[in-house]
């Protein structure tokens, strides 16, 4: 804790800036005031039309202008109705569980989370503790709401005064009643609940509110009251049509009114108000029964000095009223004596219970500065020494590297100046030679991109013409097309047994789709080849897999079954031959390649289509299965013929070229749907009008193939075929041609 010269109580009011300044004494029963101020506003706080924010930071500026703060301790105090009081009885309890439980109890007593308010909690005086053991202990539990800590600081702060303490008014009260007035208190240790000391009624009337305490010395119970002083000049301003200055004015002058009688008239239903809730205050109080009989009433406050008030309340509450005149334990002559502090004695009560606890005089020690606060000062307070202990640690550092220097100095020869001077230029040198390097280097990238990107748009033109020119190999050719002898003849009658069997393909439709990881696609395959198998119950064919039971060889496809030879043959009209589950994919075999799927960038190209390539006369191929003898064979084992160039000036060479080595690879059926019956007119016996019935009977199978297509320019496929050849055994490796 920080040393300080001596203790300032601050009690901002509804009326005025009350402040004390006190040191501690030679007689720990006394404390000698050096210095006090009382600044009353131009208007109370409370009226409508005042400025609470700019009338208090007046005030401060004219204590401040008037008084030092500097070295002091500064503790203030908060409206009791700010704030909330709750005391606790404890069970038998050892002491030093009492944190736990109370915090366990300041969850139950505070209605807020406890991250939002500011609390604090004391251990009231009397009680026993037998081996280790405390009995009839009470604790008491202070809270108030953190924005309303802040906002009773905000004042403090914006004048430059230091806040070291913050205590609630009734307790400032109660802290000041067990100093002053209650001197005969017996020793905390042989205090007896069942027979407590006689309590003190405190009532303090401030300008809105009245602050009652009920204290043995030991035990306090306190309520704030919604009557003041303020209360008394409006009832004056309302009955006699006065202005609230007038009013107030006449209040405080009662006894020179010109009809006294009209002025106490009008106030009298407040004193009435007044009575009532103290007289409830005092039933509650002594229902509860928990200190003792009540012995006496101490007024405090200026609204006190109301002529006829004290009198009222001693007639009406039936216990003497005192009237408080001078502070037993304060001394100082030049603050006691001074004219102004008499006037207003009753006023500095509050200031009064603040120094004491600011002197560690005080019963209650609560303090309601928020923690973060706390800290912050402590780590300010701290800081020199830090850096005291900083730069202690920099001067042994710096003593250390001296003497490591003053060792290396001394070994160190002057001759190796010019070996390092020759070594820092050869590295200058080499540096050079790496930086002309790097800069050639990234020109020959450069100019090496530019001719790639060149090459590469040429290639690019003709990598998805060879794509299409490979499909359209892929495709069966032995049917009879338009332009074909017999295409147009009406007398050549297109029955539906002869389109069944011919071998022919619609596409209808061609899509593609970039992928960045070709895999995904091979996995979702992958998953519906699964889901097949599930579903069919049976093992459902792999890619990379040969065959099927009773067709081995023949790529892996759910191949719809054929009529038995004998069997009789159902017209197409009647009924259609069901095909393989719908949505179940077919996957050939993929020659020479692993089972893991494609990897890396590349294109999935579509196919939609259908064919009537679905006779039901025993041994022909229909639905999934013609597909994959045809198309899907020819996508994994044709071949195409591509125009190679031969040089400037000379015509291109048409050459065979696999269409694997396009980057084709991996077809599938990945949508097929049943074979259906379809009767359609025949165009060819449109204008025969020797055939009455012109409608053909056919079944049609609709598909959907997909294959992988990565990009394989013929740049790309020449360097694999020479890299081929020269990994043939007895390969001779290319020699460079000599120049001439």
């Amino acid at each position: 804790m920080a040393k300080f010269n001596a203790v300032w109580g601050i009690d901002i009011g509804q009326c005025a800036l009350k402040a004390l300044r006190v040191r501690a004494g030679d007689d720990p029963d006394r404390i000698v005031a050096d210095a006090f101020d009382y600044i009353e506003y131009p208007q109370i706080l409370s009226q409508p039309e005042a400025n609470p924010v700019e009338l208090v930071r007046e005030a401060l500026e004219q204590f401040l202008s008037r008084n030092s703060v500097r070295g002091d301790r500064v503790v203030i105090s908060v409206s009791g109705q700010s704030g909330l009081a709750r005391f606790i009885k404890l069970p038998p309890i050892e002491a030093k569980k009492i944190p736990d439980i109370i915090k366990y109890e300041a969850r139950q007593q505070i209605p807020f989370a406890l991250d939002d308010v500011v609390w604090d909690y004391q251990r009231m005086p009397g009680g026993s503790e037998e081996d280790g053991i405390l009995l009839e202990s009470e604790v008491g539990l202070f809270a108030m709401k953190r924005d309303q800590v802040f906002r009773a600081l905000r004042p403090f702060e914006e004048a430059g005064i230091e806040v070291d303490m913050i205590q609630l008014t009734p307790l400032a009260i109660y802290n000041y009643t067990v100093f002053d007035q209650m001197v005969d208190l017996p020793p905390a240790d042989e205090y007896d609940p069942d027979n407590p000391p006689e309590s003190v009624v405190v009532l303090s009337l401030g300008t809105d509110t009245t602050d009652l305490v009920i204290t043995n010395g030991y035990r306090v119970w306190q309520r704030s009251v919604p009557l003041g002083g303020s209360h008394f000049t409006k009832a004056l301003s309302k009955e006699l049509r006065l202005t609230f200055a007038k009013a107030e004015h006449l209040k405080r002058n009662a006894m020179q009114a010109e009809d006294r009688g009209a002025v106490f008239q009008a106030m009298r239903p407040v004193f009435n108000d007044l009575l009532t809730e103290v007289q409830r205050s005092i039933g509650f109080f002594s229902n509860i029964g928990t200190s003792g009989a009540i012995g006496r009433v101490v007024a405090l406050g200026n609204a006190t000095k109301l002529p006829g008030l004290q009198k009222y309340l001693a007639q009406n509450l039936g216990y003497p009223v005192v009237e408080v005149e001078s502070y037993r334990g304060l001394s100082g002559s030049g603050v006691v004596a001074s004219p102004v502090f008499r006037e207003n004695l009753l006023s500095f009560a509050v200031c009064y219970g603040l120094a004491l606890q600011g002197l560690g005089r005080a019963k209650l020690a609560t303090n309601l500065l928020p923690r973060e606060i706390v800290t912050d000062r402590l780590i300010r307070d701290k800081k020199p020494w830090g850096v005291g202990v900083a730069a202690a640690l920099m001067l042994g550092f710096t003593l250390s590297i001296l003497g490591y220097w003053r060792a290396w100095h001394s070994v160190y020869p002057a001759n190796f100046a010019t070996a390092l001077s020759q070594a820092g230029a050869v590295e200058t040198e080499a540096q050079g030679y790496t930086n002309d390097y790097n800069e050639k280097d990234k020109t020959f990238k450069e100019v090496d991109g530019i001719g790639k990107n060149i090459v590469g748009n040429v290639e690019g033109r003709l990598m998805w013409i060879e794509v299409l020119k490979a499909i359209d190999a892929c495709l069966p050719s032995e049917a009879l097309g338009d332009g074909q002898e017999g295409a147009n003849d009406p007398s050549e009658h297109r029955q539906s047994e002869d389109i069944a069997r011919r071998q022919e393909l619609h596409i209808t439709d061609l899509d593609c789709e970039h992928r960045a990881d070709l895999s995904t696609w091979y996995q979702g395959v992958q998953g519906l080849i699964k889901e097949e198998r599930a579903s069919s119950g049976g093992a459902a064919p792999q890619p990379g897999q040969p065959g099927q039971p009773g067709q081995p060889g023949q790529p892996g496809v759910a191949a719809t079954p054929a009529a038995q030879p004998g069997a009789p043959v159902v017209p197409p009209a009647i009924a259609a031959t069901p095909a393989a589950p719908p949505g179940a994919p077919v996957v050939p075999p993929v020659p020479g390649a692993a089972t893991e799927g494609p990897t890396g960038e590349g294109w999935i190209i579509q196919l939609k289509g259908y064919h009537y390539h679905n006779s039901l006369e025993s041994g022909e191929e229909e639905g999934a299965q013609y597909l994959v003898t045809t198309l899907l064979k020819e996508l994994q084992s044709g071949r195409v013929d591509l125009p190679v160039a031969q040089g400037p000036g000379k015509p291109p060479l048409m050459k065979s070229v696999p269409i694997t080595e396009l980057g084709i690879s991996y077809p599938v059926i990945t949508h097929e749907k049943k074979i259906e019956a379809e009767t359609r007119e025949d165009p060819a016996l449109e204008n025969d009008p020797n055939v009455k019935d012109r409608s053909v009977h056919l079944r049609r199978f609709d598909f959907v193939v997909q294959f992988c297509w990565q990009e394989t320019p013929p740049s790309k496929r020449l360097a694999n075929e020479e890299a081929a050849r020269a990994a043939m055994p007895g390969a001779v490796p290319p020699q460079p041609e000599t120049p001439q």
